[in-house]
């Protein structure tokens, strides 16, 4: 498996509380049929160490896996939402 970073975003939790998390792709490889194909996935981890969520092989095709990225980071999602907004998306 392999991470390629994203971007780092500052989010504000209800308590006001400014949190930094930071967002990768994770690639790892899915058997399918009798060959194996390069699947994409999220990771989400919280700077301070306190919060990371991971989904492997959401996609095997990189057009949806950066449509996925823009929606996670356009909506500021942390590690707690991150299973439930991948399963919708999906």
């Amino acid at each position: 498996m392999r991470d390629l970073f994203l971007k780092s975003l500052i989010l504000t939790d209800e308590s006001g509380t400014a949190r930094e998390y930071d967002y990768y792709i994770t690639i790892d490889e899915m058997p399918v049929g009798g060959y194996a194909c390069e699947s994409y996935g999220l990771r989400i981890t919280r700077r301070d160490g306190a919060e990371e969520a991971q989904v492997h092989n959401i996609t095997c095709s990189i057009a949806r896996i950066d449509e996925l990225c823009e929606l996670v980071l356009g909506s500021g999602v942390t590690p707690l939402n991150l299973q439930d907004v991948v399963s919708d998306w999906l």
